[in-house]
């Protein structure tokens, strides 16, 4: 297979993350006989600084043209503690999901028996929890119109807005992959407050009757939080809208022990996106410390949902799977004293993948 990538590294630890993972793709390109081209752009507050456009028509232009898109993280201090700045990074995020059409984020949510004693919540909770977090992505509050704030400036406004359409669309792919899974699907929204959350339930109901052997279920968003603390193992797949799932999700993240060990994928009309659900980690940026395994295990998804390489992708799960049995991890998740450097774990899972 002929591969081409768009290699977007962002902000932070954006860079020294994203090296490693394509060091990793190149291995996996190279053992199975794919060739691999990619190129990298700007896209975050380094194109902001650079180009003034945190998302520059340059980088658009390469991710149209791309089969995947590897991505890494955006932010910056000098925008999060400016309130007045009128370009944001994650204006950027928000600029590359619409312009691709990426309507659905996917976040697997599984646990890793070596960092069952680091997670907040006790062992018997959250061992063996496995589900999936499907969050509409290019709807709701963080896209509707109108937003702002009034003339005086002493009010300000967002409005949340749905479709049909577009839950429809987010709900099928949710119950195709509960279809996959364990065949059940919990629909989270606040319909007893919003009238966005009665039109998900509505449009649910009548989608719900074309996957019988799903069961569905409903949940308040207030409920699903605890709940998904509280018992993270009746789970299957969550599906919910835009601002519920960007809360959800990073909750769920935390149970497993490690934000650096969850990745993510953004499908949708054009090229798919690939990413570490964590953010830039600022003070880390340079360090080589940062946790890759995130981004890895992004590259995974990639070459699961872009390309249909499955014997690919579990090469590279098995691989982080060796990686932290054998303790050759960073230090955020390192059992004893001894961490391993960013590139040091990345070149471990080069080097074990060339070896298999």
């Amino acid at each position: 297979m002929n591969i081409k990538l768009a290699v977007l590294p962002g902000d932070g630890i954006g860079p020294e993350i994203v090296a490693q993972a394509l060091d990793v793709t190149k291995v996996v390109c190279r053992k199975f006989g794919h060739t691999l081209s990619y190129e990298t752009a700007l896209v975050g507050a380094c194109a902001i600084d650079a180009v003034g456009n945190p998302y520059p028509t340059e980088t658009h232009e390469l991710c149209m043209q791309s089969d995947a898109v590897l991505f890494g993280a955006i932010g910056s201090p000098k925008y999060d503690n400016d309130p007045s700045a009128k370009v944001r990074p994650e204006q950027g995020l928000l600029a590359m999901r619409k312009k691709l059409g990426l309507y659905a984020n996917i976040r697997p949510v599984t646990t890793f028996p070596s960092l069952i004693s680091q997670s907040p919540l006790r062992a018997d909770l959250v061992e063996g929890a496995d589900f999936m977090c499907i969050r509409e992505l290019t709807g709701g509050i963080y896209f509707g119109r109108p937003q702002g704030r009034s003339e005086d400036g002493t009010t300000a406004y967002d409005t949340c807005v749905y479709t049909i359409e577009e839950i429809e669309r987010i709900l099928r792919l949710a119950y195709t992959y509960a279809m996959k899974r364990r065949r059940k699907v919990t629909v989270v929204d606040k319909a007893n407050v919003l009238c966005t959350s009665r039109l998900w339930r509505q449009v649910a109901q009548q989608v719900s009757k074309e996957y019988p052997d799903v069961t569905t279920e409903y949940m308040f968003v207030d409920n699903a939080a605890m709940q998904i603390i509280q018992f993270p193992k009746r789970f299957d797949v969550i599906v919910t809208e835009n601002m519920f799932g960007d809360i959800l999700t990073d909750e769920a993240s935390v149970i497993t022990g490690s934000l650096g060990m969850l990745p993510s994928a953004s499908i949708g009309v054009h090229t798919s996106v690939f990413e570490p659900i964590h953010g830039s980690y600022p003070q880390a940026a340079g360090k080589d410390i940062a946790n890759p395994l995130a981004t890895v295990l992004s590259a995974a998804l990639m070459f699961d949902y872009a390309f249909n390489l499955h014997t690919e992708a579990a090469l590279i799960r098995q691989a982080v799977d060796a990686s932290m049995t054998a303790n050759v991890v960073t230090e955020d998740i390192a059992k004893s004293s001894k961490a391993s450097k960013t590139s040091e774990v990345g070149k471990w899972l080069s080097d074990y993948i060339e070896k298999q």
